[in-house]
């Protein structure tokens, strides 16, 4: 579907963010990084002071602070979070058990199968600074725990050169297994790589700016990574029943997080468009957080009109966004007309919020147009499917043998073609005529 700018009620007024980044983040990460894998544990330190002017003894919480900490934090405020962490681990245990390790016999004594066994260890990196997101420690520890990991290290930057309680106390009520006091670039590098006081892991999820985006880029392949994440993204489907001011007040909680963050509404009704852009000048007004997501809905918010839902669903699924909100009379049609998207949210009584603090569904999902090709963060991303292989009939063995034969030879792989050879001649190797005891 080619986008009509004709019938855009509103165009975004700045440049479309370039999914590769910005080459003065990527320079900054890149020499980081390169501190940490020659420095280690003194580079840590030094950038940590540098960039959030926090240099503690150790950045790794004993157990008798992180008690401290957790006793510091409101009771209403603990309860909250272990009923959150609990939707969280609800529905991850529900994810893990539609996973099956299988073993099928596909011909006589011919067994596969496979196995979903879980990394070792696991990094959590938990958002600070303007927006402290305590939701993150639900997000990736519970999950992490829940698929059977055994090591999960969390990690937060300081709040303004003080340990972050609340974050804190989600991380230890999520499980980790090691708390640090932690952020950015330094963070993510000490997890990736190692150095003398933090052990390595072997997978690192949660979201993050654009230096930690940065950085887990750099990173992966050295770790995994969770997947390549960007600024917040919403969009609206609605038709003529939605409620305009509805439609404004979501598309503004999902702006708030960046200036950077698009905010897009499609619509079928030219009434609900112009009514919601009216709105979201209203609200703007008296928002305490009007100068970040005014400027995101000035340069990145945008209001499509169509003509109909399925041309509606169409430019939906070329948007390809990260959050995607539908307030229509059927909204349940989205679940059968739409496929690209990191999340979906059905309904009025369903906001992108709900996901991102509260429901029980992960919240670290694919932005930039990622969603065509991955979904979000999951319990499935912390296990590794693994197969094997086992043949116990010899007739088997052997027929597979001499069709290995062939099948290598073909592409020239004689090592190959030998392996299979021996198996079709029952290990009896007076008949190979490649064998150096051959005649």
């Amino acid at each position: 579907m080619i986008v009509d700018p004709q019938r855009m009620l509103k165009r975004p007024a700045g440049r479309a963010e370039s999914p590769i980044g910005d080459s003065q983040v990527a320079q900054t990460v890149s020499e980081v990084i390169a501190a940490v894998r020659a420095d280690g544990d003194e580079a840590v330190r030094r950038y940590s002071a540098a960039f959030d002017s926090w240099r503690p003894d150790s950045f790794r919480l004993g157990a008798a602070q992180i008690e401290a900490v957790v006793a510091s934090v409101p009771t209403t405020v603990l309860d909250d979070i272990r009923f959150v962490q609990k939707q969280v681990g609800d529905f991850a245990r529900a994810q893990r058990e539609s996973l099956r390790d299988i073993e099928v016999e596909t011909l006589p004594g011919v067994f596969l199968g496979h196995k979903n066994i879980p990394v070792s260890a696991a990094g959590a990196y938990v958002p600070g600074g303007r927006y402290p997101l305590t939701a993150s420690a639900h997000m990736t520890v519970v999950t992490a725990k829940v698929a059977g990991v055994d090591r999960v290290a969390a990690t937060t930057p300081p709040n303004r050169g003080e340990i972050p309680p609340v974050s804190v106390a989600a991380m230890h009520l999520a499980g980790a297994d090691e708390i640090y006091v932690l952020g950015g670039v330094q963070a993510v590098a000490a997890l990736a790589l190692g150095t003398e006081t933090i052990d390595p892991v072997h997978l690192i999820a949660g979201p993050g700016n654009a230096y930690v985006a940065e950085a887990k880029r750099q990173l992966f392949g050295e770790v995994g990574i969770d997947l390549f994440a960007g600024p917040t993204e919403v969009l609206i489907i609605a038709d003529d029943s939605a409620d305009p001011f509805v439609v404004a007040v979501d598309l503004l909680s999902q702006a708030e997080h960046g200036p950077d963050s698009p905010a897009v509404l499609v619509t079928t009704s030219e009434r609900v468009g112009r009514q919601t852009i009216e709105c979201i000048d209203r609200l703007l007004v008296d928002m305490p957080t009007r100068e970040i997501a005014g400027r995101a809905w000035r340069d990145h918010g945008a209001v499509h009109l169509v003509d109909t839902l399925d041309q509606a669903y169409t430019l939906g699924d070329q948007y390809a966004s990260e959050h995607v909100q539908i307030l229509t009379e059927q909204p349940r049609e989205a679940l059968e007309k739409m496929r690209n998207y990191g999340a979906l949210f059905l309904g009025e009584h369903t906001c992108v919020s709900f996901g991102d603090k509260v429901i029980g569904t992960n919240h670290v999902l694919p932005t930039r147009g990622a969603a065509r090709y991955t979904g979000g963060l999951w319990v499935g991303k912390y296990l590794r499917t693994v197969t094997y292989q086992e043949i116990r009939d010899r007739s088997s063995s052997a027929s597979f043998g001499r069709l290995c034969g062939r099948m290598s030879r073909l592409e020239n792989f004689e090592g190959h073609a030998r392996s299979g050879d021996l198996r079709a001649a029952g290990f009896d190797t007076v008949d190979i005529p490649w064998h150096p005891d051959a005649s």
